[in-house]
């Protein structure tokens, strides 16, 4: 033998006899099981031997009867379910619902059981013949003898329908028959909602869109738009609250829809546009649950809240305009903001407590306050008053987190304005007189306000103002050392000199104008140059008159008073002293105060609150000729007098200031850009221009144009010659 071959394998199978099922034995099984089941619909089951039944049926499977076993059963079930259709279509109507789920019942409690009978044709004939399980079969069966029979088919949606509309109309309804049908409905679809889309659904849906149209109609044709959002807000609460309790879980959008659509989409312009109790009145009169309601509802339905947003931003709008523009406001001071503040507030509550803080809702009332604050050009200058009288009178009585607070506030009306520029220019001019004439600064406050303000602006726009409080405190630590100078050389000025020392380009300092002042005075202003200049080689001080204070003793007859006036009107009243009558040339001779500021200070003495002068006419227009004399009849309850001067000139002179730094801005931004771009088109450089400017001021494209040809004739710019609209840089 070779050893390398391999021995033979040899495999014997096992012998198999089949044993065929004779037909006739056969029809002797079925017949078994088509009693059975004849007394499984009669609610005899009890006397069944289901393991029998089960081996029958295995068997007629096991030798290829499973076709006569289905079809079979399919005819047994599909005749008895006539038979309950005959019945159930007899019914009165009383009790038709309750029949048709009684038979329901039984029909399920049925097929389970011939289903546990018949588990082995599921696991073998229903899935190598594809056909639908015994359970399912049954319910197919269900489906077109019962629940689609014609008369059962049309009693069962009305019978549905009439109990919803009965419970719609506040009566009390069976919700668990309800619910037992719908769930038939949805089973019957075999594993989909065809049955209970088609046969309930959508007739239900009809009848729901039907019942809430003309609700609806007559709701609103008599009552508010409150009551009728609250009677919105209750149906709609109810039919969810019906969808959970007995209908499918796939309606619950479908008549969510519905129910919105009629009862919100179809009159939310009626709601919004109602005379006494629309939008605009709930705005007026500040009902936050009415208008939070009707956010909850619009923001449901497509279009609602824009709607709502439309008719707010218009209404914030015209409000705004009346403010702005009501004469008023612009005499009375702080009005004008006070409203503002108050409108704000207003309209902040409700983001809050209305709108759920809504970004949309919030930039579409930051729209309308920036329009209409922006309309009133003195809108910065009226700002920057309100900060100026909070921090100067304002503070009695108040926390400073109540005043942090109220700045807040106020900065928010600050970032609506364009003029950011004209707003600086007058808060510095504010805030010089704070520091300068101010009896109390806080300085805490001030200082957290221009905090405020760089952290909104930059660095760049409050440099100054920092500036300013720097300078305060140099000139107070120059003060201490002063006094400590006049002490050890032992010198008397006479009077108590506050020097304050300014640097030129921190402060808004007016053009220089020499003023003679008494003899001394002038030696107390020498005494501190030259010990300044001893101090601080190679600076330079220039006495700025027209920015100076001086407290006065004043006596009137047997009458004391303590007199806080300018220095102009010190120079002035000081010549009283030593003359009882004196003409405007005269003073103007011995002053050398400059007219236009003599005549201010003159009228303030004469026709002010409290005259300290005589005038010989009444006349408020100042000649050379006019004369002077002292009041010794002045009379006046208060100790100390503040006399006040006011300049009509100075929002004059400080627009032209304004204007003239524009120019220089607009310039040295569009050189900024080209000298980066090198080139570029006409209305590229305006649009980059305005952005870049945007956060100090608004510039018109027409000032941008003038100082593109200012540019061009200075030689920073030259036009394209290939095309006019484009500029290029000249280095």
């Amino acid at each position: 033998m070779n050893g390398s071959k391999k021995p033979t394998k040899i495999t014997i199978k096992p012998f198999r006899h089949t044993v065929q099922m004779e037909p006739q034995y056969a029809e002797t099984i079925w017949s078994l099981l088509q009693n059975a089941i004849h007394e499984i619909h009669k609610k005899n089951a009890s006397g069944l031997s289901f393991e029998e039944l089960y081996r029958n049926a295995y068997n007629m499977v096991l030798h290829k009867y499973g076709d006569k076993l289905y079809l079979g059963l399919q005819d047994v079930v599909d005749t008895h379910l006539q038979g309950v259709a005959a019945e159930v279509a007899n019914v009165p109507d009383h009790n038709f619902l309750l029949a048709v789920n009684e038979a329901w019942n039984e029909h399920d409690r049925s097929m389970l059981m011939i289903r546990d009978i018949l588990m082995y044709m599921d696991r073998v004939y229903v899935v190598q013949h594809g056909v639908l399980p015994v359970y399912d079969l049954g319910l197919v069966l269900f489906q077109s003898n019962v629940a689609r029979h014609p008369v059962i088919k049309e009693r069962l949606l009305k019978s549905l329908l009439d109990l919803i509309y009965l419970e719609r109309t506040g009566e009390l309804i069976n919700r668990s028959l309800v619910k037992s049908i719908t769930q038939m409905l949805v089973d019957l679809g075999v594993n989909s909602r065809i049955v209970y889309e088609e046969d309930f659904e959508q007739p239900f849906l009809e009848a729901t869109r039907d019942f809430y149209r003309v609700e609806s109609q007559e709701f609103i044709a008599s009552n508010s738009c409150p009551d009728y959002m609250r009677k919105i807000e209750n149906r709609r609460k109810e039919e969810l609250d019906r969808v959970q309790h007995y209908l499918d879980q796939s309606s619950e959008n479908k008549v969510r829809e519905v129910v919105e659509a009629e009862l919100i989409t179809k009159h939310m312009h009626t709601l919004v546009h109602m005379e006494n109790s629309g939008l605009v009145p709930m705005l007026r009169d500040d009902k936050v649950e009415d208008l939070s309601r009707m956010y909850n509802l619009f923001q449901k339905v497509d279009g609602g809240l824009e709607l709502m947003r439309n008719v707010i931003g218009d209404f914030v709008k015209d409000t705004g305009i009346a403010i702005v523009r009501d004469e008023e406001n612009m005499k009375e001071r702080g009005a004008l903001v006070q409203c503002l503040l108050d409108l704000k507030m207003k309209y902040d509550n409700l983001l809050r407590l209305a709108f759920k803080e809504d970004k949309a809702f919030r930039l579409i009332i930051n729209k309308a306050f920036e329009h209409f604050i922006n309309l009133n050009n003195k809108a910065a200058e009226k700002i920057s008053l309100f900060i100026d009288f909070t921090l100067r009178k304002g503070m009695k009585g108040n926390t400073d987190e109540e005043i942090d607070a109220l700045l807040d506030q106020v900065m928010m009306l600050f970032r609506f304005i364009q003029e950011k520029d004209v707003f600086e220019k007058f808060y510095k001019n504010h805030l010089a007189k704070r520091l300068l004439f101010g009896k109390y600064v806080a300085q805490d406050a001030e200082r957290n306000m221009i905090s405020k303000l760089k952290a909104e602006c930059g660095y760049q726009f409050t440099s100054k103002l920092e500036g300013m409080f720097n300078d305060m405190q140099f000139s107070q630590d120059t003060m201490e050392r002063f006094t400590e100078f006049l002490a050890k050389s032992k010198l008397s000025l006479g009077v108590d000199l506050n020097v304050r020392v300014l640097a030129t380009g921190n402060w808004p300092t007016p053009q220089v104008a020499s003023c003679n002042l008494p003899d001394q005075i002038n030696r107390c202003c020498d005494t501190f140059k030259q010990f300044y200049l001893n101090s601080h080689n190679g600076r330079r001080l220039t006495w700025q008159t027209s920015m100076g204070t001086a407290d006065l003793s004043a006596t009137f007859g047997s009458r004391h008073h303590e007199l806080t006036v300018s220095t102009y009107q010190m120079c002035i009243l000081q010549l009283f002293n030593k003359s009882n009558v004196l003409t405007f040339k005269s003073i103007q001779t011995a002053t050398n105060i400059p007219p236009t500021d003599l005549k201010r200070n003159l009228l303030a003495l004469t026709f002010g609150k409290y005259r300290i002068l005589l005038k010989d006419s009444k006349n408020k227009e100042i000649e050379p000729t006019d004369k002077f004399a002292f009041n010794k009849n002045f009379k006046c309850k208060l100790v100390k007098i503040k006399i006040a001067v006011v300049d009509p000139n100075v929002e004059k002179g400080l627009r032209v200031r304004v204007d003239e730094d524009r120019r220089v801005q607009i310039e040295a931004a569009i050189v900024r850009i080209m000298k980066a771009r090198k080139e570029m088109e006409h209305s590229n450089l305006v649009a980059e221009t305005t952005a870049q400017l945007s956060s100090r001021f608004y510039v018109q494209p027409a000032a941008i144009k003038k100082r593109i040809e200012c540019l061009i004739e200075r030689e920073y710019l030259e036009r394209s010659k290939a095309n006019r609209k484009v500029y290029n840089y000249l280095a």
